[in-house]
């Protein structure tokens, strides 16, 4: 196994362990990645093609992680990946490394036993074993068509540690029982499952045509804790596809 080289510690976003003994490094700034290290036998997961490199003792088993063909089919519907990846340490401890696909930020979250947490559809990058992965399905049928993530977003459940990517800046809430918070849709990044969300319509003529703002906002309503997100990967193609070369009715 190559040595694992120790990083100088400007370049460690942040660090931590799991429920295990699991070690986990988030390094970078813009294009994170995280190196979890795994005692001999430990496994951690990820969907397939989420790996980014690994140590040669770690071992990788393509399996649908006790859902069997209903997990699959969700998720189909949900457009993610239908398998998943298992990596385990064999012999001696292993490391084995995670990196976001989009500029962003790798964040840790630590979940109790029961304690569950809702985030946008393809946040989920990896986690310990005993965290589970569920598609969460939006109830009422104008946020789910509205909301900015469609129908369609994922459930983690503890207790561990899971990793979620969230799309630019990240910005934290933690909402008072009743208060309010109005984000422009797809800028919801996470939120607890004691927070209520929905979609209201923009109020008044002006400002449906002219405020550019479109015409729902999510609203979050607390208690609980919400992460925001500055750069959603829907609005950079927005703002990018004035600029891409336009194909004529010859071609």
């Amino acid at each position: 196994m190559p040595e694992r080289i120790d990083l100088p510690d400007p370049d460690i976003a942040q660090s931590g362990r799991g429920i295990g003994g699991m070690e986990y490094k988030i390094i970078g700034t813009t294009l994170q990645a995280v190196i979890l290290e795994l005692d001999p036998g430990e496994t951690i997961y990820s969907e397939s093609g989420g790996m980014a490199w690994m140590s040669g003792n770690i071992v990788m088993k393509t399996s649908t992680r006790g859902g069997g063909l209903e997990g699959m089919l969700k998720r189909a519907v949900s457009g993610e990946s239908l398998f998943l990846v298992e990596f385990t340490a064999q012999a001696q401890k292993g490391f084995v490394a995670f990196a976001s696909d989009f500029p962003g930020k790798i964040i840790p979250v630590h979940l109790g036993q029961g304690q569950e947490m809702i985030c946008q559809k393809q946040a989920f990058l990896c986690a310990e074993k005993t965290v589970g992965l569920d598609i969460y399905f939006q109830r009422r049928l104008v946020t789910g068509l509205f909301g900015g993530e469609g129908f369609i977003l994922q459930k983690l459940s503890g207790p561990g540690v899971a990793f979620v990517t969230l799309d630019g800046e990240i910005v934290e809430y933690t909402l008072a029982p009743g208060e309010v918070l109005k984000v422009d849709t797809g800028h919801v990044g996470m939120y607890e499952p004691g927070v209520h969300f929905d979609i209201e319509m923009v109020k008044g003529f002006r400002n449906i045509l002219f405020g550019g703002e479109g015409l729902f906002l999510a609203t979050l309503r607390g208690p609980g804790r919400v992460w925001l997100q500055t750069m959603p990967a829907q609005n950079v193609a927005k703002a990018i596809l004035p600029y891409l070369p336009k194909t004529s009715s010859s071609d």
